[in-house]
């Protein structure tokens, strides 16, 4: 599919979403792509870099997951205060869940004794310097006099899990640890405090504040996890490979990553450093540019795209797989999506914009590429951003516009102000949909209800909705636009089966009641590309190409 470049330039610029996430980093982490740069803008030594900030992603996630927590709405001040508390980490093992007697009743995490505080090795290698005592120094007498001490060493070895006692009844894990200067002391686990040591790997770098200092032999000590014993841990990334990227890329289209086999084919600016597994696949999670469609290839990890449907499919026999077709400013991909067990994202259409993180990257046998995204994936999230709840009150989020701008699709999304119009044509059913994804079901000969969109039998699974077709006016235009679901009962203001209850001459009057009220209202193309609707909308709704995804009345 052709792209028109200048539309989508525009698309980008007056993306509030977009900008937020460019504010957000250039407040918070400035000057981070400068770093390492001469006066031209390059990198003098070509060696690479990490980035200081998190990724673009990990800002992106964080912002929607607080916008998500803040369904009333959100400020500038609030994200950025959530982003600012650094994304620190906190392992926690040996706890145990309690459902409370009173309240909500729901559960809650005990405190627990163990704890384990996780490091990065950028941002936190200088709390290191710290723990320099070396295991050489360590002194029993001084130690039994209260002389405390910390250590930094690396994980050599972590044994397997023992059992001692009369009755095997104590479980024992051995950690052999290495300091700077080479020597070599044992961390010994006992009991629930076993379960730590699924938190370390080989050739992580622990730190231990206050550590118990016992003899296990005669003339051998050991260290033990005291009660007035700290843990941090850094991580070792076994392998890192350098992706060469422009840092003063053109975001618009893309960073252009340089091929591994010949990087000579384009300018090297700087280069960023992501860590890569055994098997060659590089982990893009915190990658600090957004990455776009038209960089995808084999082998890349932890993706994360922004982008809107123009597309959904889902074949018959094939439960919890469905295939997304999404486009940027850049091009369109297709993105096959594995459910655990049925279709958990709610409602979903052409037209919706959405953040979709935890994508991979591979070559079929075909040779053609094929992006995954499994709902069981670690950093996998899915988010629905023209359905948001904190929308429409987060001014941050949305830039209001006039219905006339509506025609030159400057935007993915449309936020207008509108007054409900020519309410004699208006055109409200109510009909039975499937819960679990909010698409319309059709009733078979048999009686069985079936949903037209996961094509599965549904017929302990409905809910009776809006159909809702209705003309928006403001002082440039009218445009004819339709909903469902929960934005057509914020426009009539009544539940479906409050509706469903009325007379039918009620139910005819009722629109007119509505004449004249206003609304703020998020305005999708359910149009872009070429989507032919199999979810039982009659042809009518079809030819309407704007949705109304979220509304909220405005005096």
């Amino acid at each position: 599919m052709e792209i028109d470049n200048a539309q989508n330039q525009q698309q980008e610029e007056e993306d509030p979403f977009l900008g937020l996430i460019e504010y957000a980093r250039s407040v918070l982490w400035p000057g981070e792509e400068e770093e390492g740069r001469d006066e031209s803008g390059q990198d003098p030594n070509n060696t690479g870099s990490k980035s200081r900030g998190p990724g673009w992603g990990w800002i992106a996630s964080r912002i929607l997951k607080t916008c998500i927590a803040y369904s009333s709405g959100v400020t500038v001040a609030i994200l950025l205060s959530d982003l600012a508390q650094k994304g620190r980490e906190v392992f926690l093992t040996g706890c145990y869940l309690r459902t409370a007697r009173e309240g909500c009743g729901s559960p809650r995490l005990l405190p627990t004794e163990y704890l384990v505080i996780l490091l990065d090795e950028d941002h936190d290698a200088i709390l290191l310097d710290f723990y320099s005592d070396s295991f050489s120094s360590i002194s029993l007498d001084a130690f039994n006099n209260g002389v405390s001490y910390s250590f930094n060493a690396r994980i050599e070895s972590i044994g397997l899990l023992e059992t001692q006692g009369e009755f095997d009844s104590i479980q024992r894990r051995q950690i052999t640890l290495v300091d700077n200067d080479g020597v070599k002391m044992k961390f010994l686990l006992w009991g629930e405090q076993v379960l730590i040591a699924n938190l370390f790997s080989i050739g992580s770098t622990l730190a231990l504040d206050r550590p118990y200092i016992a003899l296990e032999t005669s003339d051998e000590c050991c260290l033990e996890y005291g009660t007035a014993t700290q843990l941090y841990l850094v991580p070792f990334i076994q392998q890192e490979e350098q992706v060469c990227v422009p840092l003063t890329q053109n975001r618009y289209q893309g960073s252009r990553l340089l091929s591994a086999v010949d990087p000579s084919q384009v300018p090297i600016v700087s280069q960023v450093t992501l860590p890569c597994d055994s098997q060659g696949s590089i982990d893009f999670s915190n990658y600090p540019f957004r990455p776009f469609i038209i960089n995808l290839c084999d082998k890349m990890t932890g993706l994360s795209l922004y982008g809107v449907v123009i597309d959904i499919f889902h074949k018959e026999n094939t439960p919890g797989v469905y295939s997304l077709k999404i486009e940027d400013t850049t091009g369109v991909i297709t993105v096959k999506i594995h459910f655990a067990d049925s279709w958990s994202l709610g409602r979903l259409g052409p037209g919706h914009v959405v953040y979709i993180s935890g994508l991979t990257c591979s070559m079929t046998k075909q040779n053609r590429l094929e992006v995954l995204w499994s709902e069981k994936d670690a950093g996998a999230s899915f988010v629905n951003l023209s359905c948001l709840p904190a929308l429409l009150n987060s001014s941050c989020l949305h830039r209001s516009s006039c219905l006339s701008d509506l025609s030159n699709g400057a935007s993915y999304m449309f936020l207008c102000r509108v007054w409900l119009d020519q309410i004699d044509s208006c055109f409200v059913n109510t009909r039975f949909a499937h819960a679990l994804c909010g698409h319309f079901v059709n009733e078979r000969p048999t009686g069985v209800f079936e949903c037209s969109f996961c094509h599965i039998q549904c017929s302990a699974e409905l809910v009776r909705t809006f159909h809702l077709k209705v003309t928006l006016a403001d002082e440039s235009t009218k445009v004819l636009a339709w909903c469902t679901g929960q934005t057509a009962i914020e426009l009539l203001q009544i539940s479906p089966n409050e509706f469903y209850e009325l007379p039918e001459e009620e139910q005819i009057m009722y629109p007119s009641s509505l004449e004249g009220e206003r609304f703020l209202v998020a305005l999708v193309n359910c149009k872009r590309g070429h989507y032919e609707s199999s979810d039982g909308i009659t042809q009518e709704t079809q030819a309407i190409s704007w949705e109304i995804t979220r509304a909220l009345k405005w005096e």
